[in-house]
């Protein structure tokens, strides 16, 4: 799946017919924006299992990280680059700005493709994906104090027949989501915003995921 024109018209048009984003009250909550950004497969990433590729890969990749273990919340998780909205701030320009500020890439207003549906967390965050086609992102840089390292995951990583993982708990009616990647996976929150990016970007679904329960060790 290349990071190309007809992807990015896809995506857009799959956005575009999606039933309006569920936008959430924020009064009782933090309010905080990602990027979910379309990206170059590049060099692969180092995530065990995942191949790494030896020549630069224009194959589409959705850009990640891991949290810094310094964090206060959700230390040493995967994650995509966002954060709390500052005051008088929208959605969309959080967005940009924590792209710039924890892996180094700058995206234009013209490269916002559309938003998915808030998603409350367990620690108290309403957080509002804004979909970015982020180009070949060659050198990005990440920021120590929040990041701990950056992952390009190909697209068709998210597509496999073992997607998602449904595990159940004792503590919920609905299970935890988990998107596998490689010999690893990603848990809800973030694994909930990938799987809703799959299912509306990429196979035009409109699949829903407020009700997927996220594990004990992302309430923090």
């Amino acid at each position: 799946m290349l990071r190309d024109d007809i992807l990015k018209q896809s995506v857009q048009r799959q956005l575009r017919n999606f039933a309006a984003h569920q936008v959430l009250d924020v009064s009782a909550h933090s309010h905080a924006a990602v990027a979910i950004a379309i990206v170059d497969a590049g060099l692969g990433a180092q995530v065990d299992g995942l191949p790494v590729h030896e020549v630069w890969s224009n194959d589409a990749a959705l850009l990640l990280t891991r949290r810094s273990a310094k964090l206060r919340n959700h230390p040493g998780q995967w994650a995509f680059p966002g954060g709390r909205l500052d005051a008088g701030e929208s959605v969309i320009d959080c967005a940009w700005r924590e792209m710039d500020e924890e892996v180094g890439v700058d995206i234009g207003a013209d490269q916002v493709l559309g938003r998915l549906d808030d998603f409350v967390t367990r620690s108290g965050f309403v957080i509002s994906p804004v979909v970015v086609w982020a180009g070949a992102a060659e050198k990005p840089h990440l920021n120590q104090d929040e990041v701990a390292s950056i992952h390009r995951i190909a697209l068709t990583e998210f597509l496999r027949e073992d997607a998602p993982r449904l595990d159940a708990v004792d503590h919920s009616e609905h299970p935890v989501l988990h998107m596998p990647i490689g010999h690893d996976s990603i848990a809800a929150p973030t694994a909930a915003m990938i799987y809703q990016f799959r299912e509306v970007c990429l196979l035009g679904l409109s699949t829903r995921v407020a009700h997927f329960e996220q594990p004990q060790f992302a309430w923090r």
